[in-house]
């Protein structure tokens, strides 16, 4: 007996793209082959290319996203959490409701392919605000010194323990900081809570400003001073929050 079969639905993709809408994103980012599953999935997507420097705005998926990786180097991040290096191959699970942003690296563009669930009663995206130069620079290493200038640690110290500072250049900047295991915002939350633990003032000082440029905003700073004032002590804390102020205001 005969069976009837459906066909298969067959989309072709095209090579053209429509610029996705600068109010949901920043940088030159094209948006391609949109699909949408027919009724009683609910299923849509497209591919999505990022020049390099370009992201969507924070936003929220009620249903959760999927990312696939096709092509370049990305990045993307929940809200709260480290900056994520993404690379073709990658698949990106982003849980429901998890307000986040992704998009290409600095300098390499980024194509993915975005899944996205629509629930019955609303659309499948909500955008929010815009991702700040200093939240998407965040995902970067600290900038490598200027050749014909000395580092920090060879000013302080290369003359008298040039081994140490040495070591203070290739190890601790070299390879610790740049580990991506942590972003560098991350990373300075860490380094700032030790300072502050083991009252070191003028190592302070320069974490603080680091912190700054690896973007831990201020709120945040002063927020881990009074949470570590239970731990390390208020004496400690609050010789923190003097340094702090200096810095806040110099920056």
């Amino acid at each position: 007996m005969a069976h009837a079969q459906d066909s298969l639905t067959v989309v072709r993709g095209t090579p053209s793209a429509d610029v996705a809408p600068t109010e949901n994103f920043t940088g030159t980012v094209r948006v391609g082959n949109r699909f949408e599953a027919e009724t009683p999935a609910r299923t849509y997507g497209a591919t999505v290319a990022f020049e390099a420097g370009a992201r969507t705005h924070w936003h929220v998926h009620p249903l959760g996203q999927t990312l696939v990786i096709t092509a370049g180097t990305g990045r993307v991040q929940r809200w709260g959490g480290p900056v994520q290096e993404v690379r073709p191959g990658d698949v990106v699970r982003i849980p429901p409701g998890a307000k986040h942003w992704h998009g290409a690296s600095p300098d390499a563009p980024m194509t993915h392919v975005a899944l996205v669930e629509r629930p019955g009663d609303g659309p499948g995206t909500e955008w929010l605000e815009a991702v700040t130069d200093e939240q998407y620079a965040a995902g970067s290493p600290p900038p490598a010194a200027d050749a014909d200038e000395p580092s920090r640690a060879q000013q302080l110290m290369g003359d008298i323990a040039p081994q140490l500072a040495d070591l203070t250049d290739a190890v601790l900047y070299g390879q610790v900081w740049s580990d991506p295991a942590l972003s560098p915002r991350d990373r300075s939350l860490v380094t700032v809570s030790a300072l502050v633990a083991m009252n070191r003032p003028p190592q302070l000082r320069s974490h603080l400003g680091l912190a700054l440029r690896n973007g831990v905003t201020e709120d945040e700073l002063i927020g881990a001073i009074t949470h570590l004032a239970f731990y390390a002590g208020w004496p400690n804390a609050v010789t923190a929050v003097s340094v702090a102020r200096e810095v806040f205001q110099e920056d």
